[in-house]
């Protein structure tokens, strides 16, 4: 009876799980998408727990409580900004808890516990072990350097030095072996105990030094591939050590984050027109270091000011407001949805255009712009959007440039090829920036220079605010 109950649970959740799934692809329902897949969670967790008697109704409610306090304050406390970086700490802890539970089944099988009596540590435990250690080590000590780079404490340029691929070379190798012996020696255990210990503490420092030398020569422009890719890599931790607890709900649910993770992954390579080994090897981007370069010889820069951008858009039929990471960073999202009210109640058609690789990962903006109450109908698509430049009268792009940069429709050069906002044809192209500095890719943005492009140096959300306080009094003019 207990058994099917568990069963039961477990099947519940996996419809949970993909009820969930299916309902994220939309922005709309994302929020009960997300939801669904949570009470799948906890529905598999406490059958998991309860049921298996594992722990004790109060330790289960104290976990919940606990748990859930520490959710309820990062999701009170963390800015929008920073999701990309705890994204990268949630996958983090989830490697680091499912080497931990390989880790801990080894010590089950040699202490002879009872619930292991009749089981068998044989060539397939061995490798669902050692495959839990190694990717879910490799996850924790990656996403820990992906956080790093994103928040900053560590340079978003690309780090190596002389050997570098050489060393990681041995890693992977030494892991392989750690594996093989730890497959060869379970027909033995425990016998062998101390061996097979050793092989899986010295798989578990390679694979926590391989994960930092595969991310930590990766530039700051990929990192939110990397965290999609780590994502993946999370699942597939959660996965293998499912089966080595013959876990069902582990299965299932790491199966489907490493699966969306990895077609994430890919969704963002072609937003970029890059392959993964081309991430992965590539050392591409950095900082983006605020300054910037002088103006190149033979270039020119029309600057202008809120006072004439507002002018510019309150005569307007058809406006684009583009954003951009920089938009995010100034907390810009609540002025700039303000000067789109104003425009639309003078009876100008106002659109947001969203690059799939805006902000630091997919649906960031979109989240970012959901918080200001802005309507999801507005947000359009870069497909969607692009045919429609040519007949736009103002492109505002905020704090956007890599995505609008035309460098990348020449045939050579870091963005060669990547699919881009065509704010260029637009009638005016009017760009709020601090400075003329790259973006995270280092090439420098044609666009600035363009005869029909103003740029407006300043903070995002002090221009916007200076904006919408100049179109209010056009309006009472």
């Amino acid at each position: 009876m207990k058994t099917a109950i568990i069963d039961l649970a477990y099947l519940a959740s996996a419809v949970l799980f993909i009820f969930g799934l299916k309902r994220m692809q939309s922005p709309v329902t994302a929020r009960t998408g997300n939801v669904l897949a949570s009470l799948g969670m906890l529905v598999a967790v406490v059958a998991t727990l309860f049921l298996h008697q594992i722990l004790s109704w109060p330790m289960i409610l104290a976990g919940v409580v606990l748990g859930g306090a520490i959710g309820a304050w990062l999701a009170r406390s963390v800015e929008m900004t920073a999701m990309p970086e705890l994204v990268a700490v949630f996958n983090g802890f989830g490697g680091l808890a499912s080497a931990i539970v390989a880790g801990a089944e080894i010590a089950r099988y040699a202490g002879g516990d009872p619930l292991l009596a009749t089981a068998t540590f044989d060539l397939v435990s061995g490798l669902t072990v050692a495959l839990s250690i190694l990717i879910g080590t490799v996850t924790f000590s990656g996403s820990i350097v992906a956080n790093g780079k994103l928040s900053g404490w560590l340079t978003g340029n690309p780090v190596s030095f002389p050997g570098m691929r050489v060393v990681t070379s041995a890693l992977v190798l030494a892991s392989v072996a750690g594996i093989v012996f730890m497959m060869t020696e379970a027909p033995a255990f425990p016998e062998t105990v101390a061996p097979t210990i050793y092989a899986a503490l010295g798989l578990a420092t390679a694979a926590v030094l391989l994960g930092v030398f595969l991310v930590i020569p990766i530039g700051g422009a990929d990192m939110p591939v990397v965290v999609a890719l780590l994502n993946s890599y999370s699942g597939l931790a959660a996965a293998a050590t499912g089966f080595v607890l013959n876990n069902t709900a582990l299965i299932v649910s790491g199966t489907l984050v490493g699966a969306a993770g990895l077609i994430l992954t890919v969704i963002m390579c072609d937003a970029m027109n890059r392959s993964l080994a081309n991430v992965m090897l590539g050392g591409f981007g950095g900082d983006g270091a605020p300054g910037g370069p002088d103006v190149p010889e033979g270039k020119t820069v029309q600057e202008t000011s809120p006072d004439d951008t507002a002018i510019l858009l309150s005569y307007a039929e058809k406006v684009v407001i583009v954003p951009g990471y920089g938009l995010a960073v100034a907390q810009a999202q609540h002025a700039i949805r303000e000067v789109a009210d104003l425009l639309e109640a003078q009876g100008i058609e106002v659109k947001y255009a969203i690059h799939p690789v805006a902000g630091r990962m997919p649906g960031h903006m979109n989240v970012l712009l959901a918080e200001a109450n802005v309507s999801y109908e507005k947000l359009y698509e870069m497909d969607e959007i692009n045919p429609e430049f040519s007949t736009t009268d103002v492109a505002l792009v905020v704090g956007a440039n890599d995505v609008v940069n035309p460098a990348a429709r020449k045939a050579e050069g870091p963005l060669a090829g990547m699919p881009i906002l065509n704010v260029d044809e637009a009638q005016t192209v009017v760009i709020i920036k601090r400075s003329l500095s790259p973006g995270y890719s280092g090439v420098p943005n044609d666009l600035f220079y363009q005869d029909n492009t103003k740029m407006l140096f300043s903070d995002a959300k002090e221009a916007a605010s200076e904006i919408a306080n100049e179109v209010k009094t056009l309006q009472e003019a």
